[in-house]
């Protein structure tokens, strides 16, 4: 809300825009995924209808968002690269990271049913990612041929060790015997143990999946005299490659030409430490409260198709606090408070956590995603009889604030914020509410009255004066409803520091704050 005493709150907030003309990648994967394995009882070492779940997943994001054009992924990971000239949410590592990751984990939940009918999803599937600020299209092409050099090396190792283990071995007698054995041992034990050519598996076990947009010729229709008409349109599609990174696998896609670039060279080697060197990434500032703050993307369009009660729907934000409820419970021992309002959520991680070594792209990734997936998961809890139409995405941020004081500053914002809005909501709907009445075929206005044909209006000559009338009936009652708004928030601003006071008690039994921060 414009001109409060609060607003200076936000200049704690950091840019953390990825500059041009660097290429974005957004890299998420599973967290604890082991226990999401072992719990689901999907096969080891890989579940290929798991690998067709998250390959769907992927081609959904594609699907969704234009900016997108390739994707790479094996096990429970994937890589989204975005075209050299995205201006997707203005660049914002930590907007662009939280939606890729939070649609995926919303996506992941969704379909989960069409790949595992029989399978029941007991708990909520969470991911963390970073991201990648590529500076050169030789970045890329290194990053993707180190993601699938390790695609083979691990498939080699699980593929063995799982195969051990269910011959009766313990764990630790498998990870001591592999400690030493090498790429070609490896294959030996494949095939003299198991009588199984390396080669000769899948190659979405073996080089991961690529999913790519490219160009492919449909028939549109039939001529007269029934020949096909044929044009060329994209489509996304889904390979397996012997090598992603490769010149000629690479400069066959005419769209990844356009939209990244071409490599021009072949590379065999690439070091990890080289990759790592272009991730984007901060470390939060020790011992000052972190706030992640979610709000829900084209919430709007989302409301207005799954007909949400104006202003406020009760179930719908019964949904967000549970939503929020679970993720106190899920990392109850770092987040300490949570508010809400409406379509966004800011939760509070006290002061000595040391969450992910306090990585942002990893605290937010995870907390979004794990919010998102409970969302799907529990829609059916609040809106029984109303089917999920569309997936649902939430964007989040993370700021850091180095006192009490400030972070009950941010938290009277955020409460200002919620009642000024609320007002203004309940305020203009009732002004529609009472202005227009009657069916919707037949809407009788105070300020006049149109008959609709359907979707259309029976004179545009009628709806010409109409609209003039009502946007000045509009405008009077806006200004006097202002008036009273900026008179309210005058008011509630001065009550709500006071109405805070008693968080500090609640804030103390984490720490004394008075204090400086213990000497290391």
């Amino acid at each position: 809300m414009a001109n409060s005493i609060y607003e200076y709150v936000k200049s704690f907030e950091v840019e953390d825009e990825v500059m041009f003309p660097n290429i974005i990648l957004v890299c998420i994967n599973g967290c604890n995924f082991s226990r999401f394995s072992q719990l689901h009882r999907l096969e080891k070492p890989y579940d290929l209808n798991a690998l067709k779940l998250m390959n769907s997943c992927a081609v959904s994001v594609l699907e969704e968002y234009a900016d997108v054009v390739l994707a790479y992924g094996f096990s429970d990971e994937y890589t989204f690269v975005f075209n050299k000239s995205s201006k997707f949410y203005q660049r914002r590592a930590s907007k662009v990271l939280s939606i890729i990751t939070s649609f995926f984990s919303s996506m992941f939940v969704t379909k989960w049913s069409d790949f595992f009918p029989q399978k029941e999803l007991h708990y909520a599937p969470s991911f963390q990612g970073h991201v990648i600020s590529c500076a050169t299209i030789q970045v890329l092409q290194s990053y993707l041929l180190w993601r699938q050099n390790i695609c083979h090396v691990n498939n080699q190792y699980d593929q063995c060790f799982w195969r051990l283990i269910k011959r009766g071995k313990t764990e630790t007698e498998v990870r001591n015997s592999l400690k030493v054995a090498e790429k070609s041992n490896l294959n030996e034990c494949l095939f003299h143990e198991f009588n199984i050519n390396y080669n000769t598996l899948e190659e979405i076990y073996r080089k991961g999946s690529c999913v790519l947009k490219t160009m492919v010729e449909d028939i549109v229709k039939y001529a007269d005299n029934g020949a096909p008409v044929r044009r060329r349109r994209r489509k996304i599609i889904t390979v397996h490659k012997k090598k992603v990174a490769s010149t000629r696998f690479w400069n066959e896609q005419t769209i990844l030409l356009k939209e990244l670039g071409g490599f021009t060279e072949e590379i065999d080697n690439v070091k990890s430490e080289y990759v790592h060197s272009f991730e984007f990434d901060t470390k939060l500032m020790p011992y000052t409260w972190i706030v992640v703050r979610l709000d829900g993307c084209h919430f709007h369009r989302f409301s207005d198709l799954h007909e949400f009660v104006k202003p406020n729907d009760e179930r719908a934000l019964n949904l967000m606090s549970s939503c929020a409820m679970a993720v106190l419970e899920e990392f109850q021992q770092d987040i300490v408070f949570a508010y809400g309002v409406s379509d966004e959520y800011s939760f509070i991680l006290k002061r000595t956590t040391d969450i992910y070594q306090r990585r942002t792209s990893k605290i937010i990734s995870a907390i979004v995603s794990f919010f998102t997936s409970t969302y799907v998961i529990r829609w059916k809890d609040y809106f029984s009889n109303r089917m999920l139409k569309y997936p649902p995405s939430f964007d989040g941020r993370a700021v850091c604030y180095p006192s009490t004081e400030i972070l009950r500053d941010y938290l009277s914002w955020r409460q200002v914020d919620c009642h000024i809005n609320n007002q203004y909501n309940t305020c203009l709907l009732g002004y529609f509410n009472s202005d227009f009445v009657g069916c919707k075929l037949d809407r009788k206005s105070t300020s006049g009255t149109c008959h609709l044909l359907g979707s259309s209006l029976v004179s545009e000559t009628h709806l010409d004066a109409m609209e003039q009338h009502l946007n000045e009936h509009v405008d009077k009652r806006m200004h006097a409803m202002q008036d009273r708004l900026m008179a309210e928030f005058q008011r509630q601003e001065l009550e709500t520091k006071t109405h805070f006071d008693h968080l500090s008690v609640l804030f103390s039994t984490f720490g004394n704050f008075s204090q400086p921060p213990p000497s290391s």
